[in-house]
This record gives structure tokens, C-alpha cells and sequence, in this order.
């Protein structure tokens, strides 16, 4: 028996709910709906779902503050829905650590493509075979997409999986210039439908957590895009 992936939708409106979760049944998942932030946080660790679609303006705790709480032990994908369409509301949401972010109203053929698409980028954190380890090593910097860590000057740093894909994306191909739209296909996949601030914010994040190297660094390349920069020594 094929077992179908779960996911929990998270929505204070309950006509909207359902209606997200008829489209999904009809797909193949299983799906479960609560109403607030408080539910979420307690179904999350009931009904362990694959993917979780979280809309912001809930009663009590909102969306942000359930991915903020749910990102401090898990990196299950969630997608944020919301009827705000301000840069800044879409920048915070990513900044929280969520994967997608869909305004409302929006079409279901596109709701179930994006769900399809994160759930399809997550199967890549599976550990590989011992004999095909993804791993990229500069001096006090490693990269190792194998088992999804990252160590810098010695210490472990904590990287959601898309931070820590782009990243070894980067590294793996030295001085290569990627263009936003590049790193949006490689990172999210074609079908991901977003804009290219996205890129922008994951590179901000990663900036700060790991910081220019006299031997290499994540450089901007103006009017194109991005590159991992290998310093000549």
C-alpha cells in the first residue's frame, strides 16, 4: 500500500480550509485542518505531517510565530498562504525559514503544483550512499549536502535546506557566476513560481551566518547574480 503524504492546513477560515483540503484529497493527500496557532502547534506533533500550509492571520498565535516556534525543531516544509502582497510580508515570512509563500486568492491547479514541487525538493535530504557523499570542503568551511551540515571555523551551524542547497550549490562550482534565475531553478525547481528576491533573501541569511573569508567568498556580481569566489592565494 502507498502511503500517502500528510499535510496539515492550518487556516482560521474553514470554508477556505476545506476547500484546500478537498483539492488535496482529490490528489492523493491526507490532510488535516485546524484553526488556530495553538492547534497547530499541538497537531504538529500529533499528526507529524510531510508539508504544512499555514495561513499568518490566526486567532491567538499567529503564522509567524508558529513557524518561528515549529523551525526551532523541525524542517518540515511549510508554505505560507495570506492575503497580504507587500514585499516585506513575503521577505519575513522567508526570513521565519518557510519554503513558499501563496497569496490569496489563489488557483488550486497552482496551490497543489506548489505543494508538489517543495515535497519534491525535500526528497533530496535522504541520505545518500557512502560511495556518492556530496561534500565540498574549503579552508574552515564544509559543505555536505550528504547528511545536510554545514561546519565553519570549527563549529556546526544550524542552515535550513534550502540555505544550505544553495550554498553548497555555490561552493561546488567556484567562481562560476549564477544568475538569480539560475539559482531559483537549480534551488527551487522550475515550477516554483516566485519572484527572485527569494534568492536575495537566502544569500542575506547566509551572509550573516557565514561571514567573508580571506581565502573565498559568496560575492555579488552586480546586474547578474551571485558566485562562490575563490580568492587566488
Amino acid at each position: 500500500m502507498i502511503t500517502k503524504q500528510k499535510i496539515l492546513i492550518v487556516d482560521d477560515d474553514n470554508n477556505i480550509a476545506e476547500l484546500i483540503s478537498l483539492y488535496l484529497t482529490k490528489e492523493c493527500f491526507e490532510t488535516r485542518i485546524v484553526n488556530d496557532g495553538e492547534q497547530a502547534l499541538r497537531e504538529f506533533s500529533l499528526f507529524h505531517p510531510d508539508l504544512i500550509l499555514l495561513d499568518l492571520m490566526l486567532p491567538g498565535i499567529d503564522g509567524y510565530q508558529v513557524c518561528r516556534e515549529i523551525r526551532h525543531s523541525s524542517q518540515v516544509p511549510i508554505i505560507m498562504l495570506s492575503a497580504k502582497s507587500e514585499t516585506f510580508d513575503k521577505v519575513l515570512g522567508l526570513e521565519l525559514g518557510a519554503d513558499d509563500y501563496i497569496i490569496k486568492p489563489f488557483d488550486s491547479k497552482e496551490l497543489v503544483a506548489r505543494v508538489r514541487a517543495v515535497l519534491r525538493r525535500t526528497k533530496i535530504k535522504q541520505p545518500a550512499a557512502p560511495s556518492s557523499e556530496k561534500c565540498v570542503s574549503y579552508q574552515d568551511l564544509t559543505i555536505n549536502l550528504t547528511n545536510y551540515s554545514v561546519t565553519y571555523m570549527g563549529s556546526q551551524v544550524d542552515m535550513p535546506p534550502k540555505e544550505l542547497e544553495l550554498l553548497y550549490f555555490l561552493a561546488d562550482s567556484p567562481n562560476q557566476v549564477f544568475t538569480r534565475e539560475q539559482l531559483l531553478d537549480h534551488i527551487w525547481g522550475y515550477e516554483y513560481i516566485g519572484d527572485t528576491r527569494t534568492v536575495d533573501v537566502h544569500i542575506k541569511r547566509l551572509r550573516e551566518k557565514i561571514k567573508d573569508h580571506p581565502g573565498w567568498s559568496i560575492s555579488t556580481v552586480w546586474g547578474i547574480g551571485y558566485k562562490f569566489e575563490v580568492k587566488n592565494s
